[in-house]
């Protein structure tokens, strides 16, 4: 049971840095974990329904500092740009480029409504520097302007997350993050 327990600690920290911490292809330079989890299945795409979707069409539940429940809509294809929606406004200045920041987050994935990660599952917040491109760029991007004990909804285009996949992500996989802004300092 002990090593058990020690699998899916490890598996957390390595889909956690897979979420939000490492780049490649598309997003850049690299964080990397060490160790990378089970590769993506490669299933062919869904047929468009015609219409992309918008913030209001993600469902969410939970306030802040809450694991958020995400329920991604089967009506409406993924966006192509990214989305930002503040679920929770937060207060004091808005993060810029270069603050240190704190969050938790819970990642799906849109083609096929999959829990990726979360931080509130672990207890343990993401620490990153904004703007340096220590995570994917949905989230240098998505994250300006969030504030103190604010919740947002980041819904990323696959070229500013992960692009051709990897790390067990699939090709042009748009990821679906609901954050929370545990710490904004003023920069």
């Amino acid at each position: 049971m002990r090593t058990f327990g020690k699998i899916v600690v490890i598996g957390a920290g390595v889909l956690a840095l897979a979420a939000c911490g490492e780049k490649q292809n598309t997003a850049g330079s690299a964080q990397t974990s060490g160790a990378a989890p089970a590769s993506a299945s490669s299933s062919a795409p869904a047929a468009p329904k015609g219409k992309e979707c918008t913030a209001e069409d993600v469902k969410t539940t939970g306030k802040f500092g809450e694991a958020p429940t995400i329920t991604i809509p089967d009506d409406c294809d993924p966006p192509k740009k990214l989305i930002t929606k503040d679920l929770e406004p937060g207060t004091g200045e808005g993060a810029k480029a270069g603050a240190n920041l704190k969050m938790n987050y819970t990642v799906m994935t849109w083609s096929d409504k999959r829990k990726l990660d979360s931080s509130f599952d672990r207890g343990e917040p993401l620490d990153l520097t904004l703007g340096a491109g220590m995570v994917i760029q949905g989230w240098d991007q998505g994250l300006v302007g969030v504030k103190q004990d604010g919740r947002r909804l980041l819904i990323i285009p696959p070229d500013l997350g992960y692009g051709q996949g990897g790390r067990g992500i699939k090709p042009n996989e748009t990821l679906v993050f609901v954050t929370d802004a545990v710490t904004v300092p003023p920069v």
